[in-house]
């Protein structure tokens, strides 16, 4: 079996009487994907809070790379390589594409952002936003606004911004939102590709996408995993064809 380079253990977050969490543990292995599905309400952004840092479990533990970042923020997990994307857009509209990798490659690094200068529009961070502009298809883009880039681009900007960290993994949450033909395929590919270098955690309702690319599927339903399997097992599951899927068992 792979080495877990992410992994969650009895992780439980409760707000008031609603228990969030309820006592999760899932794993994400070197090279794969692993989608997270689970109907509205499920409780599928507290669980990424609870791995990302921004949300701090009541119980439980978060290991990256074998080490517990149980008590670590989200830029210190950032910092050791946890590669995240939003399902709601967190770029700087009015600034460009490159400022907007810069930006991301300057909070890995644990500086305060400073004004673009030349010493900075030169050396490491500028090529390192550089590379990852180019590497999502975005190079020629660099000098736009992420305000005038179509949704699909901003998907891939966000995306360049997590690879600025050299991430050991991704954790993604709702990529394909929004996407459709086209820019929904690319996006596919890309991430098909990118397992190769850090294993992803893919939240997604896009059942498609997430049939197409997962290597393993958890179904989190109220709060706790019902099912972990492969897309043949999880399609085969009559607890989850009753609980997410609508179908009966």
């Amino acid at each position: 079996m792979a080495e877990a380079i992410l992994s969650a253990r009895g992780l439980t977050k409760r707000f008031g009487a609603l228990e969030a969490s309820r006592d999760v543990s899932l794993d994400l292995r070197a090279g794969e994907i692993h989608a997270l599905i689970g109907p509205n309400g499920a409780g599928k952004s507290t669980l990424i809070a609870q791995l990302a840092g921004s949300l701090r479990p009541d119980a439980g533990e978060v290991r990256l790379a074998g080490r517990d970042v149980s008590a670590l923020g989200v830029a210190a997990r950032a910092r050791l390589g946890l590669g995240r994307t939003f399902q709601v857009s967190a770029l700087a509209m009015e600034d460009t594409v490159l400022q907007n990798a810069i930006l991301g490659a300057l909070g890995a690094r644990g500086r305060a952002p400073s004004p673009f200068g030349r010493a900075l529009a030169r050396g490491r961070l500028r090529d390192t936003a550089e590379a990852a502009l180019a590497r999502v298809g975005l190079g020629e883009c660099a000098g736009q606004r992420a305000g005038s880039l179509s949704h699909g681009q901003r998907r891939l900007l966000e995306i360049a911004v997590a690879l600025t960290l050299a991430p050991r993994v991704f954790v993604m949450d709702e990529p394909m939102a929004g996407l459709d033909g086209e820019a929904a395929l690319s996006l596919r590919a890309l991430l098909d590709g990118l397992r190769h270098e850090a294993p992803i955690l893919l939240v997604e309702h896009d059942m498609d996408a997430v049939f197409a690319l997962a290597d393993r599927i958890s179904v989190l339903v109220e709060g706790a995993i019902i099912a972990t399997g492969t897309v043949a097992e999880i399609r085969a599951d009559p607890a989850v064809r009753r609980a997410y899927l609508g179908e009966e068992g």
